[in-house]
Order: structure tokens, then C-alpha cells, then sequence
């Protein structure tokens, strides 16, 4: 059974298991459908769809000791809104946010604040005082992100395979200076 680690009226944030990797598929679709529908090809998408969320890759996410996957829950409507996937100490002390994604009509009800602001306690229960993320350079989650006192330290290009392609900004949030 999920372990509720963050409760209130308007959101919970459900520790993800194997049996939720259907759902979390789901959410990554019709999140990326809306997110990523007039910035990459349809079979850009489908491809890291494929790739990035096949079970395979989730599930060894989950198996990852320092990799954890939550559900965001909507704790009025009791329905799944979006999830967050991030690892801790993936460089010295650094977390980085993989993934966090929520369906459009889910947008401006504070979720994605929340969820950052969970990830921030929990970077700091693991000993990491910096977050750092990738996003697209035309992605609008870039300005959310600046918002919440996120800043661009670099950018790249990342050969995905198939021909593919991210074109990304790197950004960082300092939790507390190290």
C-alpha cells in the first residue's frame, strides 16, 4: 500500500511503486501531449515516450536506492494529477529532478509548487543542498521553474539515439550554500 509522505486538503504526494508504472505512463503521455505537442515531432515524442518511460526503465528507476517516484495526487477529487521523479546524490551532493509532470488540467492549482518544494525536504533529508534539472529550450515550464528561484548554468545538446535530439537548458537551485 503507498505511504502518504505529504497531506493536505488540496494535495498528496503518494511514494510510487511497480504496480503504479501503468499509471505513471499514462500521466507522462498526457502531460507530454500538451507539454511537447508544437516542440517536438510526433515521432520525436513517441520515441522517448517509448524509450524513456517503457516499463523496463521504470521499473529499474524504482529499484534504484537513491531514485524515487511520487504520485501527486488531486486530495479533492482523489484523482492522480501528475508525478515527480528524482534522484538524490546523483553528483556530490546534488539531486537531480528527472521528471515532473502534470496533466494539463491539473496546471495552476499549486501542484507543481508543492511538489518542488517537497523535493527541496527531501534533497535536504539527503544530505544534497543543490537541484539541478534539464529543460527543453522552449518548453514554457523554464519560466515555472525561474519563478520558483530556479536559474540556468549551462545549456547542451543530448543525442537521444534514433536521430533524436534534446536541446535543453541545465538549471540549478542552491538549497543552502555548500
Amino acid at each position: 500500500m503507498p505511504f502518504t509522505f505529504f497531506n493536505d486538503k488540496i494535495m498528496e504526494l503518494v511514494k510510487a511503486t511497480e504496480n503504479d508504472i501503468p499509471l505513471i505512463q499514462d500521466l507522462a503521455r498526457r502531460s507530454w501531449e500538451n507539454a511537447y505537442a508544437e516542440i517536438l515531432s510526433a515521432e520525436q515524442m513517441e520515441y522517448m515516450l517509448g524509450t524513456m518511460y517503457s516499463t523496463e526503465e521504470i521499473a529499474g528507476h524504482l529499484q534504484h536506492p537513491h531514485y524515487h517516484y511520487y504520485l501527486i495526487k488531486d486530495g479533492e477529487s482523489n484523482s492522480f494529477e501528475g508525478f515527480i521523479g528524482y534522484e538524490n546524490a546523483y553528483e556530490d551532493q546534488t539531486t537531480k529532478l528527472h521528471r515532473i509532470y502534470l496533466v494539463p488540467e491539473s496546471k495552476g492549482k499549486g501542484f507543481g509548487k508543492k511538489a518542488l518544494a517537497f523535493l527541496a525536504d527531501k534533497t535536504l533529508e539527503a544530505g544534497d543542498g543543490r537541484i539541478i534539472l534539464n529543460v527543453n529550450k522552449f518548453n514554457a515550464a523554464r519560466q515555472f521553474y525561474e519563478s520558483q528561484g530556479y536559474r540556468i548554468y549551462d545549456e547542451g545538446v543530448f543525442d537521444i539515439g534514433n536521430g533524436f535530439v534534446m536541446d535543453d537548458y541545465l538549471m540549478e537551485f542552491i538549497i543552502h550554500e555548500q
